[in-house]
């Protein structure tokens, strides 16, 4: 049965469709990732030019046919434009978005993720935290929503909570400085367990309220470089041009 529906989310990605129309894809509260056709948004006096541009976040109301969405109109709240003043940060937001488009599935519940996703794009506009440490935060939680986060709260081997000293990707957390046998760990500082602890612990509205030292954050970036390429075993285009902008490791 054919209904409108109105749907809180995020334009993730676009697509032009035709010679006018856009093919959009949206992060939402109520049903997860959704497709949606925009008819006639290529238009320069389109009403829906604006409201279909990557981060508009917003209620759209949606067409629902049989099979597919068709966006009727939208009401943002908040286009991110503060990002598109700065490259880097735009390059970092547009690498969130394609996370969130690669770890969102249809039909599901995606309301932390999209929460995830729009305070870290918050973070990157407000310019109060390094960009690299929050891509770092950013990418642990959604490990965590995803259900493939590390341990980092005791020994993968012996449980113990104390004396995590090496990272280790074949065992998927930490591991205690007796447990340790050599091979892929790698040496952890105990302020970069403190922030993966922290990071993982605390509720999404206070993620981005700390700073760590260079030191602890090139390990950080060591561990999630290590971690997140196993997990999702893709590559990821933003990260391309962040990687020939000189930040971070990879």
């Amino acid at each position: 049965m054919e209904q409108n529906i109105v749907l809180t989310g995020m334009v993730l990605n676009v697509m032009p469709i035709g010679e006018y129309d856009k093919r959009i894809t949206v992060l939402t509260k109520e049903r997860g990732k959704i497709t949606a056709f925009a008819r006639g948004a290529r238009r320069p006096t389109s009403q829906l030019l604006a409201v279909t541009a990557p981060f508009s976040f917003g209620e759209f109301e949606f067409f629902q046919g049989r099979s597919t969405y068709n966006l009727r109109k939208a009401s943002i709240s908040n286009y991110f434009r503060g990002l598109s003043a700065d490259p880097i940060k735009a390059c970092y937001g547009f690498y969130f978005l394609e996370v969130a488009d690669f770890y969102a599935r249809e039909n599901n519940n995606e309301k932390e993720l999209l929460k995830l996703l729009y305070l870290s794009l918050r973070a990157l506009e407000t310019g109060k935290m390094d960009c690299r440490l929050i891509r770092r935060v950013f990418e642990l939680r959604v490990l965590l929503e995803a259900g493939e986060c590390p341990d980092v709260s005791a020994c993968r081997c012996c449980g113990k909570k104390e004396g995590l000293k090496y990272f280790s990707a074949q065992s998927h957390g930490m591991l205690c400085g007796a447990c340790f046998q050599g091979g892929d760990g790698i040496k952890t500082e105990d302020s970069a367990v403190y922030a993966m602890q922290y990071a993982l612990a605390s509720e999404v509205k206070k993620l981005y309220t700390f700073t760590v030292s260079e030191e602890v954050l090139s390990q950080l970036e060591r561990i999630l470089d290590r971690i997140f390429v196993e997990e999702t075993g893709h590559t990821f285009r933003a990260l391309e041009i962040i990687k020939e902008m000189g930040q971070g490791m990879y």
